[in-house]
């Protein structure tokens, strides 16, 4: 026997340890992610919209039972009562700010972290499965802008739904459904399919079984992307950047639109969310006078509209104006209807341009008064 030391087989083995350390990675801290309880009411609005010119009109979904809205004092989700908090943010002249010169939204690139920090996924499962809980989750749809002369025709409005599981997850399930509570918001991610979603301290990441086939002006299809941002960051609680995989890849286009990078981060608010919405009283609410009107609004000097009409005969029975508690960025509102008599109306809420006196940014409710 040879007892003397094999140099040449020790530096093979010395060489392939070594490589084999090089290509290990460390893993991201694991971060358990807690929904948290908010007290925001749904948005609704009752206009129809089209995704783009020459393409299809995505279907205005009916009510959803299982996924039926609450009301503000039972649901829980992660999104602020006020619309569009963390990054809203207004400029001078209260519209809304765009890292471009532009009318057009930025790509999603431009919506991705700077941070050279930011971890790249790559084909894997990292991260974990979301904790399950119940309660209700914010979903995002995509409503018309009335009288907005400019930009993609569609902007982010929010509903709540019921769930059971898991938040980010079931919000999905939802949002690709196409099935808004309110028939006048619709999602262009119908056909999509969400296997998971996964989390760690720094990326949420959501793998798709199958991405939609829908072709959307580039405009419209970032809207869609925020949307999803949105609706995931608001159900999960975390405000972390958002990566989109297709069984276990990085997705490189959604809607005919190229992803020139990942992971996508979310826009400012007044970019891409409904400059006004009413969150009380609920669409189809039944009720009395007097009532209070409650909302979120990002309007010109602090000051927006209201008018009540008659559902039979489209008269105006009442009407008058309301002050946000700032100007030019997201901020509450509130006014109340003293008198009216037993019937059934639309409530109006918009802003008069300074620029030609149009109505602009309308939001309304059907309400029942007995």
């Amino acid at each position: 026997m040879n007892d003397q030391p094999n140099n040449e087989f020790d530096e093979l083995m010395r060489r392939a340890l070594h490589s084999e350390a090089d290509r290990i990675e460390p893993a991201d801290g694991l971060h358990e992610i807690q929904a948290r309880v908010s007290t925001a009411r749904k948005p609704v609005n009752r206009r129809p919209w089209v995704l783009t010119a020459g393409a299809a009109v995505v279907g205005t979904a009916a009510a959803i039972g299982a996924f039926a809205v609450l009301n503000g004092e039972n649901r829980q989700a992660g999104d602020s009562e006020v619309a569009g908090a963390p990054d809203t943010t207004a400029s001078a002249t209260g519209t809304p700010q765009s890292p471009k010169p532009s009318a057009t939204l930025p790509s999603p690139s431009a919506y991705a972290p700077t941070d050279p920090g930011t971890p790249k996924v790559k084909p894997t499962q990292a991260g974990k499965l979301e904790p399950e809980s119940s309660g209700a989750v914010p979903v995002y749809w995509l409503g018309a802008t009335d009288g907005s002369k400019t930009g993609a025709g569609v902007k982010l409005y929010r509903t709540f739904a019921p769930f059971k599981g898991r938040p980010a997850y079931a919000a999905l399930q939802l949002m690709t459904s196409g099935k808004s509570t309110d028939p006048d918001y619709s999602s262009p991610w119908v056909g999509a399919r969400v296997s998971e979603v996964r989390q760690t301290g720094s990326l949420t990441t959501v793998d798709f079984k199958a991405l939609p086939k829908t072709r959307l002006d580039p405009e419209v299809a970032n809207l869609a992307l925020q949307q999803l941002v949105y609706t995931v960051q608001g159900a999960s609680g975390a405000s972390v950047p958002v990566q989109l995989t297709l069984q276990g890849r990085p997705v490189a286009q959604v809607f005919g639109t190229d992803i020139t990078q990942q992971p996508l981060g979310r826009a400012q608010a007044l970019d891409v969310q409904a400059l006004i919405w009413i969150t009380a009283p609920e669409n189809d609410a039944v009720l009395s006078t007097p009532f209070k009107v409650t909302g979120v609004a990002a309007v010109n000097e602090a000051q927006l509209n209201w008018r009540i009409t008659s559902a039979s005969n489209r008269r105006v029975v009442d009407e008058g104006t309301a002050m946000t508690q700032e100007a030019f960025k997201f901020s509450d509102y509130t006014f109340v209807v003293d008198k009216l008599p037993a019937g059934r109306y639309t409530l109006e809420v918009f802003e008069v341009s300074a620029e030609d006196g149009r109505q602009t940014s309308t939001d309304t409710k059907t309400l029942v008064v007995k």
